[in-house]
């Protein structure tokens, strides 16, 4: 038995080998040997998070983004558009996480690896539920900005609201937060808008 850092115990099968005694000391290793119980287990600098299986309208606000951003990436053959569950190992991080949906360049095509993509993704989204947005606007929002993640949004399906961050000199900038009634757009790929009451 071990605690993530949302203070839930993780009820496993006895291991020959022990759980890490804290946070911090989370390994690949470690991760691998987690439940697959429908929970979302991810590491960020050796610290162990746990996710809730996501709710309807989480799945909604994805699918309905995910189609809309997929194809004007496909009609222009820009790369390519992936989506939760894929495993994405950022730099300086042994575990991957999982972006609700990702983007990856056409010209950067070799770092979508068998098993995960292997470096940062030039455009992430996450999708906030109850149960993840702290996570999500901090440890997720710094990790992505130190691996360099170009452009990051965060969409509010309770709020109703779509944020757009884009990376400069190192640091997010909020492009913008846009309401219903607006389209929330892209600098990554430009011409890429997308009316907010179309996605939550």
């Amino acid at each position: 038995m071990s605690e993530n850092r949302m203070g839930t115990m993780i009820q496993t099968a006895p291991q020959a080998r022990p759980w890490p005694p804290e946070q911090g000391q989370w390994t690949y290793e470690d991760w691998l040997r987690l439940p697959d119980d429908g929970f979302r287990y991810e590491v960020l600098n050796g610290v162990l998070y746990m996710t809730p299986p996501p709710r309807i309208r989480h799945q909604v606000t994805l699918e309905n983004l995910s189609r809309r951003l997929g194809n004007f990436v496909a009609e222009r053959k820009l790369g390519w558009v992936l989506f939760a569950p894929c495993g994405v190992r950022l730099p300086g991080q042994p575990v991957p996480v999982q972006p609700d949906i990702l983007f990856v360049r056409a010209e950067r095509r070799d770092i979508i690896g068998e098993e995960y993509v292997e470096g940062a993704p030039d455009l992430v989204v996450e999708v906030l539920s109850p149960g993840n947005w702290l996570y999500d606007r901090t440890e997720k929002f710094r990790a992505y900005q130190e691996a360099g993640v170009p452009e990051y949004w965060i969409v509010d399906y309770r709020a109703r609201t779509i944020e757009v961050f884009v990376l400069e000199e190192g640091t997010y900038a909020l492009l913008g937060k846009f309401n219903p009634g607006e389209a929330a757009r892209s600098k990554v790929l430009a011409g890429f808008e997308v009316m907010v009451e179309e996605v939550v």
